[in-house]
Formats: structure tokens, C-alpha cells, sequence
């Protein structure tokens, strides 16, 4: 591959707040006079829109109940997202090691920017990005490519010259309708075999081993 740029997915593939999106599940679901669910429940909504994660763990689909989650969410989970969000390891040094190498970096994200970009400055990925595109940025989330078309597009970079790096399966068909390359990374709860029914280059079981797969391309 001849790299251009290397975007990433936020969630469970450079950091991790679990902690915080567990909290605001749960105190949203008590406020609505809801089940709280439990840790592993919430999980597997991480990558998908609060919205969508709220139907999925509900099976409420009214409009104006999915708003109040949302803001409920937002009232517990986002200030704890400052305080409690970490990089999984290896992160700093993969996106260092891009830029010193002429790598353009980015960030395509279902997570909201009031939410992404404070975490981003915070751990001090900010100065590192070439690009970030949060899920209320664009009017379709992933699968949909809007966001990866976007980043091409002001990045000016051809869909071949790109590599997209996530954890889930919606990463991976976003990338696959964008047309770019693809890895997958293990930090999250979606196993490798689950991406074998898209296009991949590389299924990568930490960001350490990402950086050595990138370094020998």
C-alpha cells in the first residue's frame, strides 16, 4: 500500500470510555423510569448513534422519548467523558509515528463533537490531526460513507491512498462503500471472524501490532 492517510474510528479504537457511556445509559434509563441496563449490555451500542443505541436496548422508537434520552445522556455521560476517557496503548506513538513519516491522520467518529473534540484536546490528539468528523457533522453515520467521503474529499486524497481503521462492522462496510482500505482492530467486543464478510488488509489484536503491520507495508 502506498498510504496517503490513516483515519481512524474513535471509540474502542484509540480510547476508551466506557465508563462514562455505561453511566449515562444507565442514569438516562433510571430518569425514564427504565431498566437500567448492565455494563455488558451497553457495549455493544458503542460505535452506533445515542439514538440508535437507545432503540436497540429499549425497543422504544418514539421520537420524542429518544430525544429525552439524549439529553439525559448528555447531562451524566459527557462531563465523565473528560475525566474518565483513556487511550488504549500504543495510541500516541501509532499516530506520532504516522505524522513523522508524512502520514496524514483523522478521526471518523459516530461519537458527538461535544463529546469528541473536548476528549480530543484533552488527550492531546488534537495537534496531531489533520482531520475529525464527528457523527452530528454529517447527515448519515456509518455504514454510510459520507464521513470517509468527506475526509477524502478536504484531505485531497484518492479512496486507494487511504486506510481506515475501526472496530466494528460498520467501520468495515463504511470503508468497503468508500472504497478505501480497511483494518480492523480488537480493542472493543466485535470478534475477528465478524469481519471476514467485508474487504480487509489487516485484523490488527492491539494498536501495538497495528503499528508494526504499518511500518512493514
Amino acid at each position: 500500500m502506498k498510504l496517503k492517510a490513516v483515519l481512524f474510528d474513535f471509540d474502542y479504537t484509540l480510547g476508551d470510555a466506557t465508563e462514562s457511556i455505561v453511566a449515562g445509559f444507565q442514569y438516562a434509563f433510571e430518569k425514564m423510569g427504565l431498566t437500567p441496563p448492565g455494563r455488558e449490555a451497553v457495549r455493544p451500542t458503542v460505535g452506533y448513534l445515542l439514538r440508535d443505541g437507545y432503540v436497540m436496548l429499549s425497543g422504544d422508537t418514539d421520537e420524542a422519548r429518544a430525544d429525552e434520552f439524549v439529553r439525559l445522556f448528555t447531562e451524566k455521560s459527557h462531563p465523565m467523558q473528560l475525566e474518565t476517557t483513556v487511550l488504549f496503548p500504543g495510541a500516541l506513538e501509532l499516530l506520532r509515528a504516522l505524522r513523522g513519516a508524512g502520514i496524514k491522520v483523522g478521526v471518523v467518529s459516530s461519537k458527538r463533537s461535544t463529546a469528541l473534540l473536548p476528549i480530543l484536546e484533552k488527550l492531546e490528539l488534537s495537534p496531531l490531526m489533520d482531520f475529525v468528523m464527528a457523527g452530528d457533522m454529517v447527515s448519515r453515520p456509518k455504514p454510510d460513507p459520507e464521513g470517509l467521503n468527506l475526509a477524502l474529499e478536504r484531505l485531497g486524497i484518492d479512496r486507494e491512498e487511504a486506510l481506515f481503521c475501526g472496530d466494528t462492522v460498520l467501520d468495515a462496510e463504511a470503508a468497503q462503500r468508500a472504497g478505501t482500505h480497511f483494518a480492523a482492530v480488537l480493542n472493543g467486543i466485535t470478534p475477528a471472524g465478524a469481519f471476514e464478510a467485508f474487504p480487509y488488509d489487516h485484523i490488527a489484536p492491539d494498536l501495538a501490532e497495528l503499528k508494526s503491520w504499518l511500518e512493514e507495508s
